[in-house]
């Protein structure tokens, strides 16, 4: 009974999600309510421990996490506003009319680009609405999108996800990267494979795309597990993508892939974009990715002292301080960049000052959705509920929790349609079963890590992330047909995970 009452949460968010269809915001302010009924009522919590776990997680939700957010999607939706998206598009569409190479270049390289910087739905919807307007087939371009958007997942907006994961969780931040691109590396592989049999129907869409794939993998692979070895989650899969569309075009260029069968309708010739222009168009994202690297620890002369402009207090009586970074935070410097770019590309600060206004307000039910999932589970693990749960998952599964642990992730992200809220709800879960079995630091690590991992596999299936494909596509109806695909996918991902956490965790112990 006591394991139930501590599950209440996690069990109304289940129902009221995917059984009532409620509102995430509302479903997610309901189970605040539900965890403070159990924390006082049955945990013997005090109501101002009650408050002080509420305010922490009010405090975490607002700085770093909603910060990176707004300013992730200011940014996208700046790029939108003076057209530069238009010009972005344009290149890429240029490259070939092989709609397998279109596919990946498109739905797994911009994709991920797409997820790196902003997430929250645009990697699936921009490409998938992209490649459906070139004069891919609808249901096809949802699809690849929904696979080619699992892996990137983890590092999503900036990478929120695994920053959010290492505050709930006290691990160091580029442990958790690293750990979670290794886990990641065997799907990053099968990705694009998968994206280019869908394209064609059958694996004979293989032929002749052996470079092309090759170079979406190693153009993706490579930069991640560097960037998330020695800087961390932030830049991971902003590297990745840069990367991978670089090698896709590259390889394009150099070895042109010209089957008839998977040629598309020629469309009409538009002029070519400039170096000029196609730079302007993305300067936003290419002084995001410059300030967030100089800021990094590889520069100490200006990381160091950025980070000494801080703030520390105690919220939560006896718990450490928690520590606002007042410059060097990654939602800064993108409301910086994103200024930046957009008065270069023409907007005017009343424009800009507009954009950001209505992205606060579209923005809205998400910032609460967020304020309660994440005060929800500092309510849970203060008062202990966390730890219950963590103790009954252990004593069922023993030393096999490994194997189960991405698959916890996934259905947080099932649950939620979001990685960070995943990695708020399962990460204090993860740390605190791999603790019950005995696992040391690095095992520990290891084991949240595949939180992470499993939530990019959840990302495919979630109704949240099929809705946004359907709406992107503009056909109706196919929401079934939309999730048998991608639990074809999931279920072997699922899989795999389990035994990559499971087998790896003797390689990191």
């Amino acid at each position: 009974m006591t394991f139930l009452i501590a599950l209440s949460p996690i069990l109304w968010l289940i129902v009221a999600l995917t059984v009532l269809h409620m509102s995430a915001w509302k479903a997610c302010s309901l189970a605040l309510v539900i965890a403070l009924a159990a924390a006082l009522g049955i945990e013997g919590m005090t109501g101002t421990h009650a408050i002080q776990a509420v305010l922490q997680g009010v405090a975490l939700a607002c700085w770093p996490i909603l910060l990176v957010i707004v300013a992730a999607i200011f940014t996208y939706n700046l790029t939108l506003h003076t057209k530069a998206m238009d010009v972005i598009k344009q290149m890429l569409t240029s490259v070939s009319s092989d709609r397998r190479v279109l596919i990946l270049l498109i739905g797994w390289g911009f994709g991920a680009f797409l997820e790196g910087m902003a997430g929250f739905g645009t990697a699936v919807a921009i490409p998938a609405g992209m490649l459906a307007g070139i004069g891919i087939n609808p249901v096809l371009a949802a699809c690849v999108c929904l696979v080619a958007n699992s892996v990137p997942t983890a590092y999503g907006s900036i990478g929120i996800p695994l920053v959010t994961l290492s505050g709930v969780t006290a691990i160091d931040p580029v442990q958790l990267a690293t750990y979670t691109a290794l886990q990641l590396a065997p799907l990053t592989m099968l990705c694009p494979i998968i994206m280019t049999i869908a394209a064609g129907g059958s694996l004979k869409a293989l032929k002749g795309m052996g470079l092309i794939i090759f170079a979406a993998i190693a153009g993706f692979l490579i930069p991640e597990l560097i960037v998330a070895s020695f800087v961390g989650p932030e830049l991971a899969v902003v590297a990745a993508a840069i990367g991978t569309i670089g090698s896709i075009v590259a390889a394009a260029k150099a070895f042109p892939v010209n089957d008839p069968a998977y040629a598309m309708a020629s469309r009409e010739e538009e002029a070519s974009v400039t170096m000029h222009d196609g730079l302007i168009a993305c300067l936003p994202f290419i002084l995001i990715f410059f300030f967030l690297l100089f800021t990094s620890k590889l520069v100490p002369p200006i990381h160091d002292p950025l980070n000494l402009i801080k703030t520390s207090v105690e919220i939560y009586e006896g718990a450490a301080p928690y520590t606002f970074t007042w410059v060097a935070t990654p939602g800064i410097l993108i409301l910086l960049a994103a200024f930046i770019g957009g008065h270069v590309q023409g907007a005017g600060f009343g424009e800009m000052a507009g954009v950001l206004r209505h992205t606060f307000v579209s923005l809205r039910f998400t910032m609460i959705t967020i304020i309660t999932v994440i005060a929800t589970a500092e309510v849970m693990g203060f008062s202990g509920m966390t730890h219950q749960i963590a103790e009954t998952a252990v004593a069922a599964t023993g030393s096999g929790y490994p194997a189960i642990a991405a698959f916890i992730g996934s259905i947080g992200t099932f649950i939620t349609g979001s990685a960070t809220s995943s990695c708020v709800l399962f990460g204090k879960l993860q740390t605190d079963s791999a603790i019950a079995i005995g696992a040391g630091e690095n095992v520990q690590a290891w084991i949240a890590a595949a939180n992470a991992t499993g939530a990019c596999a959840g990302k495919m299936i979630s109704p949240q992330t099929i809705a946004i494909a359907i709406g992107a596509i503009g056909v109706t109806g196919v929401d079934s047909q939309l999730l048998r695909f991608a639990v074809k996918v999931y279920a072997p991902y699922i899989i795999i995970m389990g035994c990559i956490v499971y087998f790896g965790q003797a390689l990191v112990g």
